[in-house]
């Protein structure tokens, strides 16, 4: 079933971005080249939005005219962080994300990691946090493109999983 058919009462989020299917994604990014627009992209699971991933993409979007935020699909989030993850669906993490004011584009991929997408779109700029330093998938890909990686700082004190431990560790402590 396509994403648009599955947002129901979460249509009412107010958008600014737009929803991709992968094909019409890669269609859209050689418009954007054709018109010179530099694009950025970005992914991840994004499963409890907090300030850390509002700072990352409003850094990511400052980089260029075009942010893409791509998805991590529901199983894909299972496959990576447990079989209790993740604790929104991804229609309503990409309502979310498409309500965010630097997010031009959403997309999902089912992948463990997004390497077939990002060679599909080929962005100018691709942006990971530090915490991934040690391995940025498509990397090779953009750079061979000319493209550059930037991993950007996170925010302290900030972490899904840090807040997800914090809101268990509370329940069980009865507050």
């Amino acid at each position: 079933m396509r994403i648009g058919l599955r947002f129901g009462r979460y249509n009412r989020i107010g958008v600014m971005g737009k929803f991709y299917e992968r094909a019409a994604l890669a269609v859209e990014r050689r418009r954007w080249k054709l018109e010179g627009k530099t694009v950025v992209f970005t992914n991840g699971c994004y499963d409890i939005l907090h300030p850390g991933h509002i700072r990352l993409l409003e850094s990511c979007r400052s980089m260029g005219d075009v942010l893409i935020l791509a998805l991590n699909t529901d199983s894909s989030v299972q496959r990576l962080k447990g079989p209790k993850r993740p604790l929104l669906g991804e229609a309503e993490r990409v309502a979310m994300a498409m309500a965010l004011e630097a997010v031009d584009a959403v997309t999902l991929f089912d992948e463990d990691t997004p390497r077939e997408l990002i060679a599909e779109v080929l962005p100018d700029i691709l942006v990971k946090g530090s915490d991934w330093s040690h391995f940025v998938a498509g990397r090779e890909e953009v750079e061979a493109a000319g493209g550059k990686v930037v991993l950007l700082p996170l925010e302290p004190g900030y972490s899904t999983s840090a807040t997800v431990e914090e809101i268990v560790s509370r329940r069980g402590a009865g507050r």
